[in-house]
């Protein structure tokens, strides 16, 4: 079984094109910073995410292209997918990717937008709070309002 799930932020703007020919499909090319979960070595330094490369096409990809930016938070679900080419000097550059097969945001808008105001650091993920300060109330739409403070309650980033 060849599936890789990852929760991580762009870490610029998605790269985006359309194929050649009668049927144009979407490609959107962008990476994912990715938290470690023990990310530092024994003297405590080390790096704290890893830079994962994606590729989303078809829909997949159109959805890149409208949505996601910058800093943004998404969740990834895909196959690793391997490949090579040429580079100008003849030389064999080996490649290895995530096909996004499915991908939903990763946080609210809201905390979107307050993170990518704030400049936040990306590397490592908030603390935890010990209450959450507001009961979940009904909305007019049917839906309940989470607060977005229930986020740091969650057993999983």
């Amino acid at each position: 079984m060849n599936k890789a799930m990852l929760t991580g932020r762009l870490t610029r703007d998605p790269n985006v094109r359309y194929s050649q020919g009668e049927n144009q499909m979407c490609i959107a090319r962008f990476t994912l910073a990715v938290d470690r979960r023990r990310s530092r070595n024994q003297d405590g330094n080390g790096p704290t995410a890893d830079f994962i490369s994606c590729v989303a096409f078809g829909k997949t990809g159109e959805f890149v292209e409208k949505y996601a930016r910058k800093g943004m938070k998404f969740d990834v679900v895909g196959r690793i997918q391997t490949g090579s080419y040429q580079n100008k000097d003849g030389q064999t550059v080996y490649t290895t990717d995530v096909a996004v097969e499915e991908i939903e945001f990763g946080e609210s808008k809201s905390a979107s937008a307050s993170n990518m105001n704030s400049g936040a650091d990306y590397s490592a993920p908030s603390g935890r709070s010990e209450a959450v300060s507001s009961a979940p109330q009904p909305a007019d739409d049917g839906f309940m309002n989470v607060p977005d403070e229930i986020d740091d309650e969650l057993p999983f980033n």
